[in-house]
């Protein structure tokens, strides 16, 4: 049986739907059992079309990033304006409080911010660090001329790593991992849809438990700041890996060892988009209704391209589509935990 080390995954991850109102100083409180103060918040326009805005303590309230663009960084202190006990604060921004209109945010604990250790090229300048749900935000500026290796935080090898720079230039996102390319020889990038670019930007080299590799390549080393968001698998919680499609409606099942609250897929091998699914907008399966990280466009309810179930194990795809199910496509995925498949006492969880 899948036991785990996190047995309530909301003390790690949440998400919130709200509906915005256009009102400064709006405080949006997390629904969860637990107050998790978030240290990534990903933010999302459902009903119309909007930027993809993500934030994080590292960088700082009011400071932003698209995930479907190139642009760098921005600060406006309309949007998020503060990060909270148990949520964050809005300003009057369109992109994240428009008045009336529908939002989700996907909110993720870090929490650490001293004492990262080991030996590397570049330290980070800072950094927020969860060992016990797998994830680190660092942010680094670059040393140029050769690889160079940069802290992690993590205790172990992260299993994907999205890397965006901040300032100097509209470089896009580069998302390594290791079910991308073996040895990490290629990558995918998060705001288009295109195939694996086979360039080594991680310095055709594996991450390990203390660092990763990054190329002379100005997408991830230039003498600019960069933020990098890394992740790696916790049982019972998280789970970063790939499967391939068999274009039958009784498709691919994907075992994660948990029940999924976030699901995030995209086609290695083709130029189909990311695609991302969640157990609030979707409470009941088929899970239909989907955003795209490399778009803007407002939430869609999937064709035969779309359409999951969520499951007390996995998620299993229901369509024969090639976003999610081509024949003997290659995909990868990200999942977190609404509840693990089994918790440390040994008690199973519920199908939804």
């Amino acid at each position: 049986m899948a036991y785990t080390p996190i047995d309530d995954s909301e003390a790690h991850f949440q998400t919130k739907l709200y509906t915005g109102n256009g009102t400064d100083d709006t405080a949006i409180t997390l629904d969860g059992a637990e107050d998790m103060a978030p240290d990534f918040v990903w933010i999302k326009k459902r009903n119309s079309a909007e930027n993809h805005v993500l934030f994080d303590t590292v960088r700082t309230a009011t400071k932003y990033l698209f995930a479907d663009t190139n642009a760098a960084e921005a600060t406006d202190t309309g949007s998020l304006k503060a990060f909270t006990s148990d949520g964050f604060t809005l300003g009057t921004a369109g992109r994240s409080n428009n008045n009336t209109n529908t939002f989700a945010a996907w909110c993720w604990k870090a929490g650490t911010t001293s004492g990262i250790s080991g030996s590397a090229d570049i330290t980070p300048s800072a950094y927020s660090i969860s060992q016990a749900a797998g994830m680190s935000i660092v942010k680094y500026t670059g040393s140029t001329g050769a690889t160079r290796t940069v802290l992690h935080g993590l205790g172990s090898a992260p299993d994907m790593i999205f890397i965006k720079m901040l300032t100097g230039g509209t470089n896009g996102w580069i998302v390594g991992g290791n079910n991308i390319v073996s040895n990490w020889g290629g990558v995918l990038v998060l705001n288009n849809t295109a195939a694996i670019f086979t360039n080594a930007y991680f310095g055709g080299a594996v991450p390990n438990s203390t660092t990763f590799s990054i190329s002379n390549t100005s997408e991830v080393n230039s003498a600019n700041t960069h933020i990098a968001y890394c992740f790696r698998s916790i049982q019972g919680f998280s789970k970063f890996g790939s499967y391939i499609g068999n274009a039958n409606d009784n498709g691919t099942f994907v075992y994660t060892g948990f029940k999924p609250a976030f699901v995030i897929i995209k086609k290695r091998d083709g130029s189909d988009g990311w695609n991302m699914w969640d157990n609030k907008i979707n409470p009941f399966n088929e899970v239909t209704k989907f955003l795209s990280p490399d778009s803007n466009e407002a939430e869609q309810t999937g064709s035969s391209d779309h359409q999951l179930d969520f499951l007390s194990n996995g998620f299993k795809c229901r369509e024969s589509g090639g976003e999610t199910n081509g024949s003997g496509g290659n995909y990868i995925y990200l999942a977190w935990a609404e509840a693990p498949f089994v918790n440390s006492n040994g008690v199973p969880c519920n199908a939804r």
